[in-house]
């Protein structure tokens, strides 16, 4: 199936870890909460809602722990409108990832806590038990790599897409702590990326994968020959899009931003809902940095992330993104 094809159908099956998120109130520093928000994270998790919210249809394969804690993300995720036939639960010492985060810009820290994460239990069973048929792609972000089981069931997933005929979209999302060493990661994004059919990342994340991070523009650019849509996101001064031997240069919406955490998981899910809901290539790219600006804008992650009606006022009442 082509990307674009697979894209329109509006139904994605989407790979990796669903969590918990703690986060202050804002401008609190973490030494000085006395009380913090709660709300659904975890990458992954993070684009299936952004994309439920936005009229899209999405389901979510990962692990869960079998406590409170899981039971409360997957509860979160049927709020969103997430499909939670493939959220299994697993036993003994394995826990959801938990997230403790600042709602403040200067200064913010983030803490991810990932020893014995459930989600990294997910196993070749699981993807196995997928209906692949019933969905137009497959998307995924690069922590699900990370660890086994999960990473081979994750290189099994798109091996079963494919047959299937399910184009696959990879946010790259290396986050080091969460990797054996840095050569692993290289090495296994690397394989990663050469299976897909449309790649998101920042030029930190292109120049990781390229060895030298001098060179993720030339990394994105090589990559472009064979993939048929890449995003080199570039922070404050837009991105640079690489689709069927174009270039496309896009700026950003400049907003106040409360935190910096789930703009990644946003602006996916806008691209790809405003793609399948008709919108040209540029459009659709503008729209999924508008929702960025709008989830950075409040507390949280998924809870922050726009719905259609957030996204439209914000368009409408926006002046403008910033030229390139």
């Amino acid at each position: 199936m082509d990307l674009y094809d697979g894209i329109k159908q509006n139904n994605f099956v989407v790979v990796g870890r669903a969590g918990i998120d703690f986060f202050t109130d804002p401008g609190v520093a973490a030494e000085d909460a006395d009380r913090v928000t709660v709300g659904l994270g975890g990458s992954s998790a993070n684009i299936a809602a952004g994309i439920c919210k936005l009229g899209g249809k999405a389901s979510l394969v990962t692990r869960v722990s079998d406590d409170s804690v899981g039971s409360y993300c997957t509860g979160q995720l049927q709020k969103y409108g997430v499909g939670t036939d493939y959220v299994k639960p697993v036993g003994g010492e394995y826990r959801n990832s938990l997230a403790f985060y600042e709602s403040r810009v200067e200064g913010h820290r983030n803490v991810i806590y990932r020893n014995g994460a459930a989600d990294f239990q997910m196993n070749d069973s699981d993807v196995e038990a997928v209906d692949y048929s019933q969905f137009g792609a497959l998307i995924t972000a690069g922590t699900v790599f990370a660890a086994e089981p999960s990473r081979s069931a994750t290189f099994k997933a798109f091996e079963l897409a494919k047959a299937a005929g399910l184009p696959i979209i990879f946010d790259v999302d290396y986050r080091p702590y969460s990797w054996p060493s840095p050569q692993v990661a290289e090495e296994v994004l690397s394989k990663a990326a050469s299976m897909c059919d449309m790649i998101v990342g920042n030029d930190e994340e292109f120049g990781f994968m390229a060895g030298d991070y001098d060179r993720g523009l030339e990394k994105a650019r090589d990559l472009s020959k064979t993939v048929d849509l890449i995003v080199y996101k570039m922070g404050e001064k837009g991105a640079l899009t690489f689709s069927q031997g174009e270039e496309i240069r896009t700026g950003i919406y400049p907003v106040e931003a409360l935190k910096p955490t789930g703009a990644g998981d946003s602006f996916m899910a806008g691209l790809v809902t405003s793609i399948a809901d008709g919108h040209d290539l540029k459009t659709a790219l503008l729209r999924g940095s508008a929702c960025a600006s709008v989830t950075v804008s409040r507390p949280g992650c998924a809870p922050a992330m726009a719905d259609t009606a957030t996204l439209t006022e914000f368009l409408n009442a926006h002046p403008g993104p910033t030229p390139v």
